[in-house]
């Protein structure tokens, strides 16, 4: 699944500005190399890190083992921090949960590795600095999320990002542009340039709002179907993979949205790398499109009140309410849609 690997958006609702730290004095600069702090606990990953910082024309301003992040002062972090966190215990949450906070007041751009058992928590740990998360990364995947970060710079610049991961990138967007379309279209009237994502999304049934009108009742909701329903959509699309290679259908947006939806009518709290998992594909890959649906006004990120730990994923009312008219439509061709 390497080939569908692409560059991950952020999964807060504001991005951190970038220029307003001292370790963002040279945004503007555009002669000025983009600088970067390495944190990692193995010596040899960090060696690897720094090849990498320096190929794609980075000055690594610090490296060290992950407890010097934490004494670190704000200009020694630098433009861009790389963190190595496979495990995570509660001094490494609090370390995490901090440099968030430094990273969003800062200015700085956050690249957090992590392993599928430390993932919940350190998501959980990271909600204010827009940090770009992978999972078990490989080399490649390192390099493209420099990448990432490299193209919000204006002196930044990736020396080996091909052409195809150019348009590996191109397609995310596109393809969560059109499902974000598509779904608005199920709604009539809608306006032609909405002024957010968030306000992008907004689903009546046909001809409500004239009924409303001369009601002056909100419009009737269109109803959902059961959750047993959903999961055997769920099963069937999953079946396919018995017969054919999986890998011809990979969908993960629709798979996050159908699961997604499985659960809010089972009353169920999905934790991310649950929805990691009923993506279909490899997590770090998920987690990229949980941001882009994020940004698109379908996913809400929410906290756990009574555990630091744990950060959930829940579908945002306007993405229930264009479900319910998916289902709606569907109903009228076929019995069970996939």
């Amino acid at each position: 699944m390497a080939a569908t690997d692409f560059a991950q958006s952020d999964f807060s609702y504001g991005k951190a500005g970038l220029g307003k730290g001292a370790g963002s004095a040279g945004h503007g600069d555009t002669g000025q190399s983009v600088s970067i702090s390495i944190y990692a606990n193995r010596g040899h990953l960090r060696a690897s890190l720094r090849e990498d910082a320096a190929a794609a024309g980075l000055t690594v301003s610090a490296a060290g083992p992950l407890r010097d992040v934490v004494d670190a002062p704000m200009r020694a972090l630098g433009d861009v921090v790389l963190l190595d966190c496979p495990q995570v215990d509660g001094q490494t949450m609090a370390a995490l949960s901090e440099l968030d906070q430094r990273a969003a007041s800062g200015g700085c751009r956050l690249i957090v590795s992590t392993t599928v058992d430390a993932l919940d928590a350190v998501f959980a740990c990271m909600d204010q600095s827009a940090p770009i998360l992978l999972v078990d990364p490989n080399r490649a995947e390192r390099v493209l999320a420099l990448g990432r970060v490299l193209s919000e710079f204006p002196q930044g610049r990736l020396r080996e990002l091909s052409e195809n991961d150019r348009l590996m990138l191109l397609r995310l967007t596109e393809q969560v542009s059109q499902i974000a379309g598509r779904i608005d279209r199920l709604a009539p009237g809608r306006p032609s340039a909405p002024a957010s994502a968030a306000s992008a999304f907004s689903f009546e049934p046909a001809g409500s709002q004239a009924r409303g009108a001369h009601s002056g009742r909100e419009p009737a909701r269109l109803g959902l179907p059961d959750a047993q329903t959903v999961r055997q959509i769920i099963r069937m699309r999953q079946l396919r993979g018995r017969f054919l290679d999986e890998e011809l259908f990979a969908d993960p947006a629709w798979d996050m949205l159908l699961d997604l939806t499985a659960a809010r009518l089972e009353r169920k709290r999905v934790s991310v790398t649950s929805l990691c998992i009923a993506s279909g594909v490899p997590p770090t890959t998920a987690l990229r499109w949980i941001g882009q649906m994020v940004e698109a006004g379908l996913f809400v990120r929410v906290c756990d009140d009574s555990d630091r730990r744990r950060a959930f994923i829940e579908l945002t009312e306007p993405a229930v309410d264009a479900m319910a008219r998916y289902f709606s439509e569907v109903s009228l061709t076929a019995p069970v849609p996939v």
